[in-house]
């Protein structure tokens, strides 16, 4: 019994600790498997990159610990029913995780059952975006989706400010979103897919050169291809045969061509002679001394005939896989334990009798487990940082931009979804929030197909036979702008002299049909004829046609060849006619200043020639004559006085210099007054118009009519229609009250012409909008661009204002004839420096005179003193003494004073 109770402890604690010894080693084999396509672009460097993975894992003592990692491989052939057999088999020998598949089709297929067996599927290169986590829970991507790709080439088709694209695509999962997300990208940055070239699947030479010939009649010529690997490059073969690789087109390829051209050996790289120019992506793989050392490894498996192919990007992140998948199983086993898998009950239940390999599947316990370690994998592989996001797709370490020129790949940037192109690496790891801007982005320079480094244009009219119809507004009235030509299909015109001018600077031939739109009894619509461009029944539209908010929402204008604006348009009279006319020039405050300036200088001239001058003295009725006679008689230099004191002189020069001025600039604005007509309308400006509710006339087909309707609320009852300059003189002339109407509004350029002959009518005002005549494109046209600066090139040049002159200055141009609608009035304003110049002299010329009488007055009493006896008087009565001595004294002569003076100083000597 004692030996019992020792022994059973002993048992018990023996077979615990065996039994945790089990548990804490782990399975001795852990399977992986995985599916691709064995010979292929891809699979034939991934194959040999994953088997030395799994050789790598099991050498390595600290991963797995003791625990062997198996790969078991199976070919799907490019089918994505043979891979979904593959996924039953490798499943069927309990696999934790499968690697792969590399199509995109095949990888929505697997996915499915990677689901119902809760097995995780990590693929290395199916690059659909929409393989999304919502919908296939235990997909996860280990290489970068191509929604990234996409933001790099619409930013590269933005970069170089092409409009539309080309898009040449592979009909299938991986085809059709990756353009549907470049479509979505491009929207973004207001750019556009023009056409879509779907391929089939298998396309043979023929589907790319009927492809290929297609769109050479179309206008774009940027072609964005995405297809799959191809060693052949049978798209760009069959593109340089057809001269299509040369000047003027662009070729942008995603990253299938780098994976393509980096598996080829050195012997093959003469293929690259057809890619010239052509410019692609290639998913950024930083240089580590690890990359290095996996690179030279490969070269001796290439030379020992292990290896058939180059390394491609896809080699690495297959590399990399492995490792992902080891360290999770790594750490799943170090907290479970061992690896188990259960028959699912409602597996079973669906599953038929006959289905033997479906009746060995089992579900994978704890594979969601093993799932969330995947996701929080993060270390530093051949690729670069190995970490995922919320999306489960490797998180984005961006592209390079390759270009070949010479034979030879070169790289000329780097693009990153943070920081946009730089011609430097931005680092591995790049958050997916886009801040960065268009201006400070940068690629080295690329050289384009035909050899040329300048950007190539990227469109030209499409060849398809029909030259490009242009609509013109067939104009009733004002046809020096636009109409066509009597009993003739040719239009003629301002506008389309200024059209035809703008296309001879245009860098290609454009041919192009001019087609008349209206009856040419009543001027057409043109709001009619914008939409007709949009809707594609003309190309282009060519006429007088005002560039309004509600017409760019649809089409593309051109930069303003001719600026314009609403103005109003009434009756005006004659000012001449008027008696008091001459009073005009000058305002009423100038009328007064220079007023008191000729009383104020009549005064100091009198002051200061009262002593010395003889002509300024006399009785006080003749010296009040003469000091006004004398001041208003420089206006017209005819005073017979002249001045002596060098202050009086000093004066007089500033006085008549001022006067001078003013004489002039009241000649120039009477005579101006006398020649300018007035407005006799009582309206004042458009607030004074829409108040009057007087009916307001406007052109048919302008947009006058839903500006002053929708933009100014006038009742549309108010509007009148009117068709022609003799409509327009006819209404004004009745005016409202005998069923005409009190004013016009319309566009500034018809106006200028209509007032042209017309001497009873006038502007109000300025122009109440702002706005400017162009040429309407459809959507996104690139000759938009090309008009506009051929536009600019016209007006710096002076050929623009040339075209004005022909047709509209045969008699003087219009806004040269209109007259102006306000007298120009001389305001104080203009002269005030003037005046002030001359108050200065003058009241500095009488104080110094002052100064002079004063010094010369204390003289004059001292000597007083010293000849008589002081007499006792009140200083009251003494300080009025004093002044009225003083002025006494001013009232003197000068002589008289000096000749007082000179006897005080030498008094007569004794006689005798």
């Amino acid at each position: 019994m004692k030996h019992t109770v020792i022994l059973l402890p002993l048992v018990v604690l023996i077979w615990v600790f065996l039994n945790g010894s089990v548990y804490c080693q782990g399975p001795a084999v852990v399977n992986i498997g995985a599916i691709f396509t064995f010979n292929s672009v891809i699979g034939r460097a991934a194959k040999v990159a994953m088997e030395k993975a799994v050789s790598d894992v099991n050498a390595d003592p600290k991963i797995l610990n003791g625990t062997k990692l198996t790969l078991i491989p199976e070919d799907a052939n490019c089918s994505a029913f043979l891979g979904s057999v593959g996924a039953f088999q490798v499943l069927e020998k309990g696999v934790v995780a499968i690697i792969g598949p590399q199509s995109s089709a095949i990888a929505h297929m697997i996915s499915e059952i990677a689901n119902g067996l809760q097995v995780p599927l990590i693929s290395f290169a199916a690059t659909d975006p929409t393989l999304s986590a919502s919908q296939f829970p235990f997909f996860i991507r280990s290489t970068q989706s191509d929604s990234y790709q996409m933001a790099a080439v619409a930013d590269l088709v933005d970069y170089y400010e092409w409009k539309e694209v080309i898009a040449i695509f592979v009909d299938d999962d991986y085809g059709r979103s990756g353009i549907g997300y470049l479509d979505d990208e491009l929207e973004k940055r207001q750019l556009k897919i023009a056409y879509k070239l779907p391929l089939p699947i298998q396309f043979d030479l023929h589907n790319i050169t009927d492809m290929l010939n297609k769109s050479k009649l179309l206008g774009p010529r940027v072609y964005v291809v995405h297809v799959g690997p191809d060693p052949r490059l049978r798209i760009f073969s069959i593109a340089q045969q057809l001269e299509m690789i040369t000047t003027n087109y662009v070729w942008l390829a995603t990253d299938w061509l780098s994976t393509t051209l980096d598996s080829f050996s050195q012997m093959n790289k003469t293929s690259l002679r057809i890619l010239q120019g052509v410019v692609g992506l290639r998913q950024h793989i930083p240089e580590s001394s690890q990359k290095r050392a996996f690179v030279s490894r490969w070269r001796k498996l290439l030379l020992e005939g292990l290896a058939s192919s180059e390394l491609n990007t896809y080699g690495f992140q297959a590399y990399d896989t492995v490792w992902t998948v080891a360290y999770s199983i790594d750490k799943f086993v170090k907290e479970h334990g061992n690896i188990t898998f259960s028959f699912n009950d409602k597996l079973q239940k669906i599953i038929s009798t006959e289905m033997q390999m479906m009746r060995t599947l089992k579900v994978f316990d704890n594979g969601s487990r093993l799932h969330d370690i995947l996701l929080k994998t993060n270390f530093t592989g051949l690729s670069g940082q190995v970490q995922f996001n919320q999306d489960r797709n490797l998180v984005s370490g961006g592209y390079d931009v390759i270009n070949i020129d010479q034979m030879a790949i070169h790289t000329v940037g780097y693009w990153s979804n943070s920081s946009g192109f730089s011609i430097l690496p931005q680092g591995n790891l790049q958050r997916d929030q886009k801040n960065y801007s268009r201006l400070n982005q940068k690629l080295n320079n690329v050289t384009w197909p035909g050899g040329k480094t300048e950007r190539p244009r990227g469109w030209v009219i499409a060849d398809d036979g029909r030259p490009l119809r242009i609509g013109v507004p067939f104009r009733a009235s004002f046809v020096e702008f636009a109409t066509k030509v009597h009993n003739s299909h040719d239009m003629q015109g301002y506008c389309i002299d200024v059209f035809k001018e703008a296309l001879k600077l245009v860098p290609y031939d454009v041919p192009y049909e001019l087609e008349p739109y209206g009856d040419g009894h009543l001027n057409p619509s043109y709001d009619g004829i914008v939409k007709m461009v949009q809707n594609g029944v003309f190309d282009a539209a060519v006429g007088d046609i005002a560039i309004v908010t509600n017409r760019t929402r649809i089409v593309d204008f051109s930069q303003p060849y001719a600026t314009t604006g609403l103005v109003i348009v009434a009756p005006i009279h004659n000012s001449k006619s008027s008696a008091w006319v001459f009073l005009k020039p000058f305002t009423v405050e100038m009328w007064c200043v220079t007023a008191a300036s000729f009383v104020m200088i009549a005064v100091v001239i009198w002051i200061l020639e009262h002593r010395v001058n003889d002509d300024f003295r006399g009785p006080p009725r003749r010296q009040l004559v003469t000091m006004f006679l004398f001041s208003f008689s420089t206006l017209f230099k005819t005073n017979q006085e002249n001045t002596e004191s060098s202050l009086g002189k000093m004066v007089m020069v500033v006085w008549l210099f001022l006067l001078m001025v003013i004489t002039a600039s009241y000649t120039a604005s009477l005579t101006s007054i006398l020649t300018v007509q007035q407005l006799s309308s009582p309206i004042a400006g458009i607030d004074s118009l829409i108040a009057s509710n007087w009916p307001i006339g406007y052109q048919v087909g302008s947009f006058a009519y839903s500006y002053l309707a929708d933009n100014l609320y006038i009742a549309r009852s108010r509007l009148i229609e009117l068709g022609s300059p003799e409509e327009y003189e006819k209404a004004l002339r009745k005016g409202p009250k005998g069923g005409g109407v009190g004013a016009i509004i319309d566009e500034l350029p018809y106006v200028d012409l209509f007032l042209s002959n017309q001497t009873e009518f006038g502007i109000i005002g300025q122009p109440f909008t702002k706005s400017g005549w162009g040429f309407a494109f459809k959507r996104g046209s690139p000759l938009a661009v090309d008009i506009s600066t051929a536009i600019l090139k016209l007006s710096e040049s002076g050929e623009l204002q040339k075209i004005r002159e022909k047709w509209f200055c045969k008699m003087g141009c219009p806004g040269e004839r209109r007259q102006n609608s306000e007298p120009n009035q001389l305001h104080m304003i203009s002269f005030w420096g003037l005046y002030l110049l001359c108050g200065v002299f003058t009241i500095g010329a009488l104080l110094v005179f002052l100064l002079r009488m004063v010094r010369q007055f204390v003289r004059y009493k001292r000597q007083q003193k010293k000849s008589a006896p002081p007499s006792p008087i009140s200083s009251k009565r003494h300080c009025s003494q004093v002044i009225y001595s003083f002025f006494d004294f001013i009232d003197e002569k000068e002589e008289a004073i000096k000749k007082m003076f000179t006897q005080s100083d030498n008094p007569p000597g004794p006689v005798g």
